[in-house]
């Protein structure tokens, strides 16, 4: 057994992009539930309506975008994953118990079987989604996108090195955002609300704002 392609594998694995993806989701995760305790079983329907929102904004016309810049992409992802956590937290979060965990559920499935469905194809690609969006981010790469660069026993294209870069930058950036909104009187207010809703709301807080809150940062 090697030993050595093992542990570089897996070294590899662990800071690739897609890693960077799942670590994204689950710092929204642990502001939803880690810190406010909402149940939320749709972050990656979250992800995938930001995603799919930013790829028809940016893609190529060719591509079935409308071929607007990236950065105008990336707002209007944010954009349309603020208007789906308000559209399911505003009739379950005056609510106790699994309500929101139960609306989560059926909007990731919803939205998996609409994006992947025949009748959706053209406009969000199916199986396969959306390609060509990412032009604007890769002419800002310092690194020849066709190089491989060495580290060791590491090798990356300079296209992937330029995502894994700016990705962890991300994540360094938000959870660094995180640590200190929740080290914040607001914060206090989120774990608060997780120990005792009752408690918080005699103090007069508005409980439901501060979910609220809470959903559409995570």
């Amino acid at each position: 057994m090697d030993w050595g392609s093992i542990f570089s594998n897996t070294f590899s694995a662990s800071i690739s992009a897609l890693a960077i993806v799942y670590i994204l989701a689950a710092q929204g995760l642990n502001i939803h539930y880690g810190y406010t305790g909402l149940l939320n079983f749709c972050q990656a329907g979250f992800m995938a309506v930001g995603a799919y929102g930013m790829a028809i904004i940016s893609a190529s016309d060719q591509a079935g975008g409308l071929g607007l810049p990236l950065w105008l992409g990336v707002i209007v992802g944010l954009l349309a994953s603020v208007v789906l956590a308000l559209i399911m937290g505003l009739p379950t979060l005056r609510l106790r118990g699994d309500y929101l965990a139960i609306v989560t559920i059926a909007a990731s499935e919803i939205i998996r079987l609409v994006l992947r469905s025949e009748a959706t194809q053209d406009f969000s690609g199916g199986n396969s989604g959306i390609n060509g969006f990412a032009r604007g981010f890769y002419d800002a790469n310092p690194f020849t996108n066709g190089k491989r660069y060495e580290f060791g026993p590491f090798q990356y294209y300079g296209k992937d090195l330029w995502v894994m870069i700016v990705g962890w930058a991300v994540v360094a950036l938000f959870a660094l955002l995180t640590f200190l909104l929740m080290r914040s009187p607001w914060g206090r207010v989120l774990r608060s609300i997780r120990e005792n809703e009752d408690a918080v709301r005699s103090l007069g807080k508005n409980v439901q704002a501060y979910k609220m809150q809470s959903l559409v940062l995570g």
